[in-house]
């Protein structure tokens, strides 16, 4: 019996590709038959793999989660807990009310005697029910820094199968790549971080050297590439083709785009480019 099919990462997660995975599953469905792994380098929160993995039953889909999404997934009836005792702490409030000085003090405790006694808290979920849209922390000390509004969901997070069937690794990119590259019928999924926005957990020495590293996994590989116009690194490789032809990264790929809009002023489009 299949597994649940999720349409959004089960926890919060910034970057997830949840509007690209009509796009995604159609080109998944495309090279079934001509495929019998699919390689998610940049595993994130796992969405990309497990959509694979629903579409492509038969196929070895393997998620590198780099970020320890899984720690988070396994945490997820602790962090259900916490929130529950901090909506209880906030019982009355409006929702999106900012939290008064007393109010916020009882929140960082309930935290912080939780990490205590846990050893560890998922910071990022928590983090996501009492700041405001777009604040992002992973630790109890950011979170202290922050002003606190009162946004805790009315339910409990579920993540029962989420990963059902997947082969988790926690690698560096290359090394899996490395792994992974003699095998003719691999399809590699790329999601890097996206220069001049959050890195995650690559952001200790992700530089523009590793970014433009990665254009050299695309040669010769099947591969679905994930970037943004903010990136610019479109603008390279249009660049590159002009001068290096069928040599240069991206040549041939197909691109589709999505445009993203953060507010009334700023715009932005993420980009889904294929080569198969």
């Amino acid at each position: 019996m299949m597994s649940r099919n999720y349409k959004c990462a089960p926890l919060p997660f910034m970057g997830q590709k949840r509007y690209f995975l009509r796009d995604f599953t159609e080109v998944l469905e495309r090279v079934e038959g001509q495929i019998d792994t699919v390689v998610d380098l940049f595993g994130g929160s796992g969405l990309l793999s497990h959509t694979a993995k629903h579409v492509l039953p038969d196929c070895r889909v393997v998620y590198n989660d780099f970020d320890r999404y899984d720690r988070r997934l396994a945490a997820v009836e602790d962090t259900n807990a916490i929130l529950a005792a901090i909506k209880e702490r906030l019982t009355g409030l409006e929702p999106n009310q900012r939290l008064t000085d007393w109010e916020r003090a009882d929140v960082l405790a309930i935290v912080n005697d939780a990490q205590n006694r846990l050893g560890w808290v998922d910071i990022l979920t928590i983090g996501r029910s009492v700041l405001f849209s777009g604040k992002w922390v992973t630790s109890l000390d950011e979170l202290r820094k922050h002003t606190m509004y009162n946004r805790v969901r009315p339910g409990a997070y579920e993540c029962n199968g989420y990963l059902d069937g997947l082969e988790i690794v926690h690698m560096d990119y290359r090394e899996l790549f490395e792994r992974e590259r003699g095998n003719s019928r691999a399809l590699f999924v790329l999601d890097p971080p996206y220069l001049t926005t959050e890195c995650g957990m690559y952001e200790n020495y992700w530089k523009l050297t590793d970014y433009l590293s990665v254009l050299r996994l695309l040669r010769g590989t099947k591969y679905i590439y994930f970037t943004s116009d903010k990136s610019q690194i479109v603008e390279l490789c249009q660049f590159m083709a002009e001068e290096y032809g069928e040599a240069a990264p991206m040549y041939g790929a197909t691109v589709r785009m999505r445009t993203n809009t953060l507010n009334y002023q700023a715009k932005f489009n993420d980009m889904m480019i294929t080569k198969l």
